[in-house]
């Protein structure tokens, strides 16, 4: 104690800065501790995070659920055609990206895209026809992760359309996703010309065959060694999957040459993926939606198994909660953007692809990936201190997925919503930015942040259904 006395005394402050200023007035010298209240404040969801931290029933369920998710092998099985493939599709519906939404409010570049899967469905001959269709109410929309698919940007998916099927070997469950177009003016963009629906169904009548047979003479290609390989070349398989994509012709390509299929459309085939460097990234989400799938629906789990965004509203699911989607507005990304563009041009965040982060990827494994800094924005050192900052949210490591930036640790794994409530973190996506105009395209890329507003709503919902109730008292008016 009087070694403590001689040397002086330090006083943490915790909080506001000002709250220090009485003190260094009086001579002393504080400590500033950064501090904020869980949940942000709000009282409900403090009181529910309080009654779900250390409980018995949640530890145990996430166990349960993260172990099937590190557990789950993605293999891709084939490509088949939606309306075959996909449960729960119908005829006339149409798979889009985020949680459910009318076609009344969907942002400009997803009505774009509906009005191209119309175009290439062939309901209407133009257009201002297949506008007046989506209106009409004849055409059921719902969002691809109802129907185990998931799809980038404006994620849509019609009846005809191939999709990749990608099967849970661990555990038998399916997940979809349909084929990336390339970059430019694309259908995810919302772009619906007759040069997008014309490569469209070159997709479907000759790279899909094409793919088909090769897929058939090589037999189930396992996804998760592919990604763990392309994460050590410098991949982060969301924006960026250069060499997960060449890893992925590397395998392809050999099975294509002796499948007896015809040489001018595998031919055909292989330059569109070459020229592709995103070509990978469906098969990367359609991967992590079958490795989290394995882990949803767990009673009493904590564990994040869908992130989501439809360009207006963003979307998270719980293991614990079942089918039920915890929304918040869907922020606009801030970022890099192409020459003439800025964020006034920019439509609200949008996409499937955040499965990726949902599932360790993407923005939660920047560090692999220095080079997507050039796309999105901020330095090496950041990538590496994104991937630090999210292991305070996530349930553990997966070790599947080492990341030689971090001396191969595994990429942190398993958001936990409590603890997103309780450290204030949010989940860090990185993601393309698209044009609020239909059909003008990708204008920049960068770094977003999931909405604390979801996990408020599912931290109360997961308390709720495990039976802890908010007192009256601090309910909201």
């Amino acid at each position: 104690m009087n070694t403590l006395f001689r040397e002086g005394q330090r006083i943490i402050n915790v909080g506001l800065q000002s709250f220090a200023d009485s003190i260094v007035q009086a001579g002393g010298k504080p400590v500033q501790v950064d501090w904020t209240p869980p949940a942000g404040g709000n009282r409900a969801a403090g009181w529910s995070l309080a009654q779900l931290l250390n409980h018995p029933e949640v530890e145990r369920a996430n166990e349960t659920a993260y172990a099937a998710f590190l557990a789950a092998q993605p293999v891709v099985m084939g490509i088949g055609v939606a309306r075959r493939q996909l449960p729960g599709m119908q005829d006339r519906m149409i798979l889009h990206a985020g949680p459910p939404i009318a076609w009344q409010e969907m942002c400009g570049p997803m009505q774009g895209a509906v009005i191209g899967a119309i175009l290439y469905e062939g309901w209407a001959a133009d257009a201002a026809k297949a506008r007046l269709l989506a209106e009409g109410g004849t055409i059921a929309f719902a969002p691809a992760h109802h129907h185990a698919a998931v799809g980038p940007m404006a994620g849509v998916i019609s009846p005809s359309m191939p999709v990749w099927v990608v099967e849970n070997a661990a555990g038998g469950n399916r997940a979809y996703s349909n084929m990336n177009e390339g970059l430019g003016k694309v259908l995810r963009f919302g772009a619906n010309s007759p040069d997008v629906i014309k490569r469209l169904r070159w997709m479907a009548d000759v790279l899909a065959p094409a793919l088909s047979a090769a897929l058939a003479k090589l037999g189930p290609l396992e996804l998760k060694p592919l990604i763990a390989q392309a994460l050590q070349m410098g991949d982060e398989v969301h924006n960026r999957n250069a060499a997960a994509s060449s890893l992925f012709l590397k395998r392809i390509v050999p099975a294509a040459l002796h499948s007896g299929f015809d040489a001018g459309a595998i031919a055909d085939a292989v330059t569109f993926i070459a020229g592709n460097d995103h070509f990978f990234l469906n098969l990367s989400m359609a991967a992590c939606k079958s490795m989290l799938d394995a882990a949803h629906g767990v009673p009493g789990s904590s564990l994040v198994t869908a992130m989501s965004r439809n360009g207006v509203r963003f979307g998270v699911r719980l293991s614990g909660t079942g089918g039920q989607w915890f929304e918040a507005p869907s922020p606009v990304v801030g970022g890099l953007f192409f020459p003439s563009y800025g964020p006034e041009h920019a439509a609200p965040d949008m996409g499937d692809s955040s499965i990726t982060e949902t599932a360790g990827l993407g923005g939660f494994a920047m560090a692999t990936a220095p080079a997507i800094v050039q796309f999105v924005g901020g330095t090496p050192q950041d990538a590496i201190a994104n991937t630090r900052e999210m292991r305070h949210i996530t349930l553990g490591r997966n070790s599947a997925f080492a990341l030689p930036a971090m001396n191969f640790t595994g990429t942190p794994a398993g958001i936990d919503a409590r603890r997103v409530l309780d450290t204030n973190i949010l989940p860090i996506i990185n993601t393309g930015i698209a044009h609020k105009e239909a059909g003008v395209g990708q204008i920049g890329a960068g770094i977003t942040r999931a909405p604390l507003e979801c996990f408020t709503q599912a931290v109360i919902a997961l308390a709720s259904r495990i039976g802890v109730s908010v007192p009256a008292s601090i309910r909201p008016a």
